[in-house]
């Protein structure tokens, strides 16, 4: 996994610390088995259009995002043993339930993720 910052198009302002899954192998893995995340905290899965919570002990928000990061839907606090999936989506960001809406990921926002700087 690659650290980074989720950033607002609208405005450059940096949203969230996001970790980006590299191989198939975490993009599967995702948060399962993974403490909870806390607010200021996402995982961001590329290629990915769909999720489940299943085998997971918390509720998290999803949000789906097309090609060039515009937010297409938001499954906020989807619970555990749930699916979810959004036709288009590219990319899905998980985030500690309400960061979404904290963060005001609507549908039509556009974010992109950048690569922290090495130390």
């Amino acid at each position: 996994m690659r650290n980074g910052t989720l950033i607002a198009t609208d405005n450059g302002s940096a949203l969230a610390a996001v970790r980006r899954c590299e191989g198939s192998l975490e993009r599967m893995r995702g948060l399962l088995w993974r403490p909870a995340l806390t607010p200021g905290q996402g995982l961001l899965i590329a290629p990915c259009n769909s999720v489940h919570t299943i085998g997971m002990r918390y509720a998290i928000d999803v949000v789906f995002l097309d090609r060039e990061g515009r937010v297409l839907k938001v499954c906020p606090a989807l619970k555990p043993l749930r699916m979810a999936m959004a036709r288009g989506a590219r990319q899905v960001i998980e985030l500690a339930a309400g960061e979404a809406s904290r963060l005001g990921l609507l549908p039509k926002r556009v974010v992109r993720w950048q690569e922290a700087l090495p130390a």
